[in-house]
């Protein structure tokens, strides 16, 4: 293992999740569904505490586990969240419940993105995490940048796309989609962007 291989690990470890996320992490693992990495989820409640976010938008519930995380940052939150798997979307629900989360503050919305972000009203998020289907983050991170107010963050999870992104050799539609995104980004007046290594990668912007 390289050393920096070794300090990623050493991040993931360190962090300590909730029994909530925790058993959502589990619940997820076993129905084959990824989520974010630990270290990926305490960036995201650093990032909504520190943003002070009141009204946070994901598209892809997965289970719960990045929803916990941002709540966590973010207690006092309306959070919604966007998938077209109901079943998913039942579990989740039972883990903002098991997490104490009043069900007034979650709203979930059953159905593609795609067909759902069109209809959502510009300028009134404060953060939009996108953890979606990967062959459409950058046609998901334009409606984020739509739908969040000025000053509002668009944070993409798998940025480096299982390490793909970072080989030349890799030309595949989903990882050209990746790397596409952080270059245009990279170069934006749009946006000021950061691109953080933990987890499978995590790109962040700011709406200016």
């Amino acid at each position: 293992m390289s050393q920096i291989e070794s300090s990623w690990k050493f991040a993931e470890e360190l962090v300590t999740e909730s029994d909530p996320v925790a058993e959502a992490r589990q619940h997820s693992l076993e129905v084959g569904v990824e989520p974010v990495s630990p270290a990926v989820g305490a960036q995201l409640a650093l990032v909504a505490a520190a943003s002070g976010a009141k009204n946070v938008i994901e598209v892809g519930t997965g289970l719960g586990v990045s929803g916990l995380w941002l709540l966590t940052g973010a207690p006092g939150a309306t959070l919604t969240s966007i998938d077209k798997e109901v079943d998913h979307q039942q579990s989740a629900r039972d883990a903002y419940l098991r997490a104490g989360v009043p069900a007034a503050r979650v709203r979930l919305i059953t159905g593609r993105a795609a067909e759902v972000l069109p209809r959502m009203n510009e300028n009134s998020y404060d953060i939009v995490f996108v953890d979606a289907d990967p062959g459409s983050v950058i046609e998901y991170v334009e409606h984020g940048l739509r739908l969040a107010r000025p000053g509002g963050l668009v944070l993409v999870a798998h940025a480096l796309w299982h390490g793909a992104v970072a080989n030349p050799a890799r030309r595949d539609a989903t990882t050209s989609g990746f790397r596409t995104l952080l270059t245009e980004v990279s170069t934006s007046p749009a946006v000021l962007s950061s691109l953080s290594t933990a987890g499978d990668g995590l790109l962040q912007l700011v709406k200016r």
